[in-house]
């Protein structure tokens, strides 16, 4: 896998939480529960694309767990208005405290850049979702939802938080 599958340079940046020159930066945090059958399942939940799917949007994954190289395709609408975006696994991270991963964007996505999804549990008990991007309009639609794509992405992200607490109390 090499920066040129990608559609941005900066493959990997969202690991170090770096901040990239160029792009919009997005951090939403999300209170997901307390404890450790919360995180076990959060952890699940994140990492074999239940939240995902659970948003609802369609996920199409070349494999049932994220892994670095895995193909995702997320789906979101109906019909003729269904906006695809493929992306592809860049890195993982599943530690006792710590789980998560980031995807970056290939040829096809509204956007260009890269977004994790990490769930962290705190030395006080809680467990919580980050949701971390950094991105800019690529493409026809991408250019089209212009100011409202930040919008837009911030949105997914507390739904992601919404749907991530309600699957990890399950």
């Amino acid at each position: 896998m090499t920066a040129q599958d990608f559609t941005y340079a900066e493959v990997g940046a969202t690991w170090d939480a770096d901040r990239p020159e160029g792009y919009r930066h997005m951090r939403v945090r999300t209170l997901v529960g307390e404890g450790p059958a919360v995180m076990r399942n959060a952890t699940d939940a994140l990492m074999e694309f239940w939240m995902h799917r659970a948003l609802p949007a369609r996920v199409r994954a070349s494999a049932p767990r994220v892994a670095p190289g895995v193909s995702v395709e997320v789906g979101l609408g109906t019909g003729p208005l269904r906006l695809r975006a493929p992306c592809r696994v860049v890195w993982t991270r599943e530690e006792e405290h710590r789980a998560g991963w980031a995807y970056g964007t290939l040829p096809g996505h509204p956007a260009a850049g890269e977004e994790a999804f990490v769930v962290h549990w705190d030395e006080s008990g809680e467990v919580w979702l980050t949701v971390t991007a950094f991105s800019r309009p690529a493409g026809a639609a991408g250019r089209l939802a212009g100011p409202l794509m930040p919008v837009f992405q911030r949105a997914y992200a507390r739904r992601c938080g919404a749907v991530l607490r309600r699957l990890a109390r399950a």
